[in-house]
Parts: C-alpha cells; sequence; structure tokens
C-alpha cells in the first residue's frame, strides 16, 4: 500500500515503503543488536530476528511481488466485465483487510512465516483490481489530446502515496510496527467506501458529453488519417465511447445504456494484437526494473556509500519519488505537444542512462549534489514508467482499431503494468544478487536495462518518426505546387 494509500487508486503493500525504513536499521545495527526480547522492532520479532532476516524479508516482498504480477493479468479481464465502481470498491476493501491482517500478526503475537507471505499473497492478488480500473475510468473521461498532461498531474499520487506511505510506517516500525500496517490498512477501506458511494464511471452517467479519442484528423504513425483508412471507424456509434462524439451524445441522451448494445468485452489476446502493446508492455518491464530497485534499495545504498543515518537516507530516498513526480507531469506535457509518447519515452530513458552512472560516481560528494543527482534521476526514470501506465495505456485502450469499443481499457492496462510488475520482481531480485560484489555492478544492471528498454521501442519511435515527416512533405509538396502555379500565372 506504499503507493497510493491516501489518494486511492494505486496501492502495492505497506512493506515496500517499510522495508526503505528496516533494511537500513537492521543492516546498520544488526539483528536484536541489544538482544532485548521486550523490543518491539522487527530486528526482534521471530522469525525475522535471525541472521537470514534478509532472505525472510526477501520471500514477502517476492510474494507479493510474484502475486501482483500473475493476477494483474487475470484481473483486467475482470475490469471489463464488472462495474468499475464495484471492482475498484471491492478491491481497495479488500487490500484494507489484507494489510490489517499483516499489521495484526503482531498483536496476535504471530511468530509464522507462512501467516505472513500468505497474507501477502493475498494483497498482492486484490490490489490487482487498482490500477487497471482507475486508468479505465480516467480514460473514459479524458480524451487524447490532453491525456498526457492530465494524467501526469494525477499519476503524482502514486509517488505522494510512496512518501506518506514512508512516513506512516516510520511512525511506528520502532515501537509498535503492526500499526504500520493497520492504521494504512483502515486508511485505504474508508477511501474504497468514499469510491463505492462517489465514483463516476462514464461521463454520459452525470449527462456529460464523452471524449474524443480519435477524430477524422488524427493520423496514425504511417501517416495515413483515420477517415482514409477506415472511414466506419470515425462514424460507427458502436459502445458507450464512440470515435463520433456526436452520435455518442444523441445516441446516450435519447436513451439510458443497455447492456444488449453494449459491445462486447476484448480478449487477451485481441488486446494484444493492438498496435504497440506488447513493445510498450516490454519496454515497461525493464522500465519498472530499474524503478522498483530504487525504491527498495535506494535507502540501503544511500547508507552504505554516503554514510547517513537510516532515518536521514530514508527521508533523503523520497526525493527520487520527488524527480517522478516531476518526470510523469514533464513526459505527458512533452509527448501530449509532439504526439509522440514513444519518442518521449525514448528520450528519457537514453538520457536516464548516463545520468544513473554519474549518480553513482558522483552522486554521494555533497549533499546538494545528492539531491540535484535524486531529483533528475527520479525525473528520467519514473517519466517513462508513468507516461506508459497511464496516458500510453489509455490510448492503447481506446485505439482507433478498436472503433469505439472502450471494452479494451481494463485488459490493455492489465497487460502493460503486468508485465511491468514482472520486471518490479526481477529488479530488486537482482540488485540482492549482484550487491555483493559492489554497488557498481548492480548500477551497471540498471543502466543495461534502461538501454534495453529504450531498444524496445525503436520500432514505435520509428513509426511515429515517419507519421512527423508524411505531414512534412505533403506541406514541402503543396508549397512547390503552389510556387509553380504562381509562376505558371506570371
Amino acid at each position: 500500500m506504499g503507493r497510493g494509500v491516501l489518494t486511492a487508486p494505486r496501492f502495492h503493500p505497506l512493506s515496500l515503503s517499510l522495508q526503505s525504513q528496516l533494511h537500513p536499521n537492521c543492516s546498520a545495527l544488526g539483528p536484536n543488536p541489544h538482544n532485548d526480547s521486550n523490543s518491539t522492532t522487527w530486528c526482534s520479532w521471530a522469525p525475522f530476528d535471525g541472521d537470514n532476516y534478509k532472505e525472510l524479508f526477501g520471500a514477502l516482498d517476492n510474494a507479493f511481488l510474484v502475486a501482483y504480477a500473475i493476477g494483474m493479468f487475470i484481473s483486467g479481464i475482470f475490469g471489463e466485465r464488472l462495474p468499475l465502481r464495484y471492482y475498484l470498491s471491492g478491491g481497495m476493501v479488500l487490500s484494507g483487510l489484507f494489510t490489517s491482517l499483516f499489521g495484526l500478526g503482531y498483536f496476535w503475537d504471530i511468530h509464522v512465516l507462512w501467516y505472513f507471505i500468505i497474507v501477502q499473497v493475498c494483497n498482492g492478488l486484490v490490489q490487482t483490481t487498482g490500477w487497471p480500473a482507475v486508468v479505465a475510468c480516467v480514460g473514459n473521461w479524458f480524451g487524447k489530446g490532453k491525456r498526457g498532461l492530465i494524467m501526469g498531474i494525477w499519476n503524482s499520487h502514486t509517488s505522494v502515496g510512496n512518501i506518506l506511505g514512508s512516513l506512516i510506517a516510520g511512525a511506528w516500525v520502532s515501537s509498535a510496527w503492526g500499526l504500520s500496517f493497520v492504521v494504512p490498512g483502515i486508511i485505504i477501506t474508508a477511501v474504497g467506501i468514499i469510491c463505492f458511494f462517489f465514483l463516476v464511471e462514464y461521463p454520459e452517467d452525470v449527462d456529460c458529453s464523452p471524449p474524443l479519442h480519435h477524430t477524422a484528423c488524427d493520423e496514425d504513425p504511417g501517416g495515413v488519417t483515420t477517415s482514409e483508412k477506415d472511414p466506419e471507424a470515425v462514424t460507427s456509434n458502436e459502445g458507450p465511447l464512440s470515435l463520433s462524439g456526436q452520435s455518442s451524445v444523441d445516441h446516450h441522451s435519447s436513451s439510458p445504456k443497455e447492456p444488449a448494445e453494449e459491445p462486447e468485452a476484448i480478449s487477451f489476446l485481441g488486446a494484444l494484437r493492438i498496435p504497440g502493446v506488447v513493445e510498450f508492455s516490454l519496454c515497461l518491464l525493464f522500465a519498472k526494473l530499474v524503478s522498483y530497485t530504487f525504491l527498495y534499495w535506494l535507502p540501503l545504498y544511500i547508507v552504505n556509500v554516503a554514510h547517513f543515518g537510516a532515518k536521514e537516507a530514508g527521508d533523503l530516498s523520497t526525493l527520487f519519488d520527488v524527480g517522478g513526480i516531476l518526470g510523469g507531469i514533464f513526459a505527458g506535457l512533452i509527448s501530449d505537444y509532439t504526439g509522440g509518447r514513444a519518442t518521449t519515452c525514448c528520450v528519457m530513458l537514453v538520457v536516464a542512462a548516463p545520468m544513473l552512472f554519474l549518480y553513482n560516481h558522483v552522486g554521494q560528494n555533497g549533499i546538494g549534489t545528492s539531491i540535484a543527482m535524486l531529483i533528475i534521476c527520479g525525473s528520467l526514470v519514473n517519466g517513462p514508467y508513468a507516461l506508459i501506465t497511464t496516458a500510453v495505456s489509455a490510448d492503447l485502450g481506446t485505439h482507433e482499431s478498436l472503433k469505439g469499443n472502450a471494452k479494451a481499457l481494463s485488459t490493455v492496462t492489465a497487460i502493460i503494468d503486468g508485465t511491468g510488475s514482472v520486471g518490479a520482481a526481477l529488479g530488486p531480485l537482482l540488485a540482492g544478487l549482484i550487491s555483493p560484489t559492489g554497488w557498481n555492478n548492480v548500477f551497471y544492471m540498471l543502466i543495461a536495462a534502461d538501454v534495453l528498454a529504450c531498444l524496445l521501442l525503436a520500432r514505435v519511435v520509428v513509426k511515429e518518426a515517419r507519421g512527423w515527416c508524411g505531414p512534412m512533405a505533403r506541406q514541402r509538396g503543396s508549397s512547390v505546387q503552389l510556387t509553380e502555379s504562381v509562376m505558371d500565372g506570371k
């Protein structure tokens, strides 16, 4: 629940942010350094009080992340077929339940590892209801024109949730650690209840006009307009989000939504066939690998390399999320202006690689340098991650090939984020295996993942470049033709 605890949509287990405080504490002090049987910290709580505490924490993390990654591919399918309000609210309430059950292990004096692992697995599964549902809801409300900027601002809730999760966890991590889970569990349950009563899935539900996801002037990456390729893609008024704004408004204003008239939800394989879904999914795998490695390992890296205290390292690491907020907004703004989502991601990933190298070598030379480099790296790493999981997912979920069928948003979002979650599970695991050989090798791994993420978008970037060149060539041709006509007239 580290992400989006108070802003609702994106939830991850509080253990993610809690580990940011606990790993440095245990690493710096050792497990139960004072051998105090009355201590209530994790470092003295069986079965986490032994020398293998890192492996046990890793098992908890991976239990959640693997369950989350697997469940995400299934979640989107249900999200297309169930009312999003019920689906999201139910998932939030269940997330609060399992998060609280984890913390209640402290008050119930539970020392069985399998209890915590089972709760983590259940938590990972129910939290997959969150991201596909909220991206679908926001995508239903906003068209493609300003979607990048709007979703970039909206997506800042993930970084805000990380920061709040760390602060909430840190409040009780050295005393009654169970409250670090119970309190956020109560919070997200309350927000889930609010969503149940007040969330509006479609603009049409409150007599608002639906957004235009495509217009007759839209060009695909090959430079062919939508109307030239498929006139039906513009004139069809199938589904709740028609590509023809006027027809859709008339349709929904004249009669209420009838389940029989709604288009069928897209299949998993059908979603994979949407152009760009596979490329962006694989790109997110490596982008999320880098992001989540920082999320898990940055505080420990700061403790070991910059020699800050555990609390100072945890506080300083939140600047990476501050950079993520700025990067997500910047990526959305630039991609709206240029129309190149893949190109924006690719450029930021290219610049991120040398910045990661510089941070490892000069980022700890002073507090000012460290702050600046963390914000820059957070912006460049999380910017593409935020853009792909929000605006890109919504764009592909309302792709022109679907002819107005909005029953793909949740499935496409789930495929993209589910693939990325595989990277989220692999990154911290690989970092744990590589870190004993030196932090330099960890950063080389992150840079390699960053480069691979960029390369996987090469084909989409080329298509976008061709789309830009097409209008320019036609414009130049029109200018030449106009000049020749003028000359002939003379």
